[in-house]
C-alpha cells in the first residue's frame, strides 16, 4: 500500500469515527471496539478496491462517495462540505435574494424533493414530492451533498437553472428549466365551509405564520364557526418550535413534544394553557409533503387525542441541525436532536401515520404506451377529476364524526405507533412507505 493510499484511508478513517460518534443516538448502541471493526471492514475494501479494481481508481472519489453513502445511511439531511465549499454555503445563507422553492433530501444517492413550497416556481413547474433531481446544472446528483445542491439552487431572482427530474412514472429523465423567483413565504389563507366549519390553511410554518393562524381561527369563530380543519398538506418549511407553537393553539395541557440527541439534553415541550386560543372540534389534514415543523404538531395533536388525522403519512423530519465544523475548515451538517412522540420514536424515522388514510392522488400523464391505437375510433374525452378526497373526508369527518369501523382503524393506529416504540424501524421502508431497492 503507497504513502498517498495510507493518508486517504487514514483521513477517511478519522471522519468516520468522528461521524459515527456524532450522529450516534444512544451511546450503548455500539462499543468502541465494535466501532473500530467496522472501520477495519472499511479500510480493507478501500485497499482491494486499490489493488484489484480493473483500472486506477480515482481514489478522492471513491472515499467522497464513502462518505456521502455513510452520511446518506446515518441521515437523509446530512452533508459533508469541503473547507471552500462551506464558505460559499454560509454566504448564500445571507447573500441569496432568489429561489426555487424546493425542499429536498438525500434517496438512493440522489438528490429528493421533499415537496414544492406553495406558490414557488417549482410548485409552478410541477415538481412535487417524490420526484428525483438527476442533475442539477448538468452536474449529476449522485454523491452530491444536500446542503450543496440547496446552495446551487439559490440565486438571483430572474434567473435560470436547469434541472434533470426522474419521476416514479416515467423513468426516462426530463430536461427542465425553472427561473427563480423572489424569496416569497406563501400566506395562510382561511374560509367558512358549509355547515359551519372553519378551513385553516397552512402553507408554510416560517415567517411567524403561527400568529396568522391564530387570527384566521379567531376569526372563523367570530363568523360562526363549530368545527375547525387544519390543513397543513406540503407544509414543509419553519423551525421546530413553530411546529410546537402551532399545536398549543388547539391544546391548553399535555405534552407536545420532546427532542434529545447525543450531546443535546432533553427538552419538553408542555402545553401553556395561556396560548391555547379554541377548544372547538379539530380535524387535521396530511399528505406525504408534510415535513418538518408540521408533523410536529400533527404529532402532538394525534396524540394527545387532539384530533384526528386524515390524509396521508408525513414525510419523516423533525430534527435540529448545525454544521460541526472540522479542523481543516470542512463541516458536516447533521441531525444533533431529533423530535419524538409521546412513545418515543423519532419522528425523522417513522413520520406521522394519519389515524383515517385516504391518498393524495395527482393527475397520471399518460405513456405512449398507454395511448390508444391510431386507428382506434376516438372517444369523448372526460374530465380529469379535480375533487380533493383528502379534503372531502375531512369534511365529512367534520360533520358527521367517525364510523364505528374507523374507530376502530384509528385506535388499532394508535396502538400500532406504541407497539412500534417497542422495537427498531423496518429498514426495508423508506420515509414514503416505498421499500428501499
Amino acid at each position: 500500500m503507497n504513502r498517498k493510499l495510507q493518508f486517504v484511508i487514514t483521513a477517511f478513517s478519522l471522519c468516520l469515527v468522528g461521524v459515527l460518534l456524532l450522529g450516534a443516538v444512544n451511546k450503548s448502541t455500539s462499543s468502541p471496539e465494535e466501532t473500530y471493526r467496522h472501520i477495519g471492514v472499511f479500510t480493507e475494501v478501500l485497499s482491494k478496491i486499490k489493488s484489484e479494481y480493473v483500472e486506477e481508481p480515482d481514489m478522492k472519489n471513491v472515499t467522497l462517495g464513502a462518505l456521502n453513502g455513510l452520511l446518506e445511511s446515518l441521515d437523509p439531511y446530512a452533508s459533508y462540505l469541503s473547507a471552500d465549499q462551506y464558505k460559499q454555503w454560509q454566504k448564500s445563507k445571507t447573500d441569496a435574494k432568489g429561489w426555487t422553492g424546493l425542499i429536498l433530501a438525500k434517496r438512493f444517492g440522489y438528490i429528493a424533493v421533499v415537496d414544492s413550497v406553495p406558490g414557488s416556481p417549482a410548485d409552478k413547474a410541477g415538481l412535487s414530492t417524490g420526484d428525483m433531481l438527476e442533475t442539477i446544472q448538468g452536474v449529476n446528483t449522485r454523491d452530491m451533498p444536500l446542503a450543496y445542491a440547496e446552495m446551487m439552487l439559490l440565486g438571483d431572482p430572474g434567473t435560470s437553472i436547469e434541472l434533470g427530474v426522474l419521476r416514479f412514472r416515467n423513468p426516462e429523465p426530463s430536461k427542465m428549466a425553472i427561473v427563480r423567483g423572489p424569496i416569497v413565504w406563501p400566506a395562510v389563507t382561511s374560509k367558512m365551509l358549509p355547515d359551519g366549519i372553519g378551513l385553516v390553511t397552512v402553507p408554510t410554518l416560517e415567517s411567524k405564520r403561527v400568529a396568522d393562524v391564530a387570527a384566521a381561527v379567531q376569526a372563523l369563530e367570530k363568523q360562526g364557526a363549530k368545527k375547525l380543519i387544519l390543513d397543513v398538506r406540503s407544509c414543509s418549511t419553519g423551525a421546530p418550535e413553530e411546529g410546537v407553537a402551532l399545536a398549543n393553539l388547539f391544546v391548553s395541557e399535555g405534552k407536545l413534544a420532546f427532542a434529545v440527541g447525543q450531546k443535546v439534553a432533553r427538552q419538553d415541550f408542555d402545553a401553556a394553557a395561556a396560548k391555547a386560543i379554541t377548544k372547538l372540534p379539530l380535524t387535521v389534514a396530511t399528505n406525504r409533503g408534510t415535513a418538518g415543523a408540521a408533523e410536529i404538531a400533527v404529532n402532538a395533536l394525534f396524540d394527545l387525542k387532539r384530533a384526528e388525522v386524515v390524509g396521508e403519512r408525513t414525510y419523516g423530519d423533525a430534527a435540529i441541525r448545525k454544521p460541526v465544523v472540522m479542523d481543516d475548515g470542512a463541516a458536516v451538517i447533521l441531525s444533533v436532536a431529533k423530535f419524538h412522540n409521546a412513545n418515543g420514536k423519532a419522528l425523522q424515522d417513522v413520520g406521522v401515520m394519519p389515524s383515517v388514510p385516504v391518498a393524495d392522488l395527482e393527475p397520471q400523464e399518460l405513456n405512449e404506451e398507454d395511448a390508444p391505437p391510431a386507428a382506434a375510433p376516438k372517444k369523448e374525452e372526460k374530465p380529469k377529476s379535480t375533487e380533493d378526497l383528502i379534503l372531502k373526508k375531512a369534511v365529512e369527518i367534520s360533520t358527521k364524526g367517525l364510523s364505528a369501523e374507523e374507530v376502530k382503524a384509528a385506535q388499532a393506529m394508535r396502538d400500532a405507533a406504541k407497539k412500534a416504540a417497542e422495537t427498531s424501524k423496518d429498514p426495508s421502508m423508506g420515509p414514503l412507505n416505498i421499500p428501499k431497492p
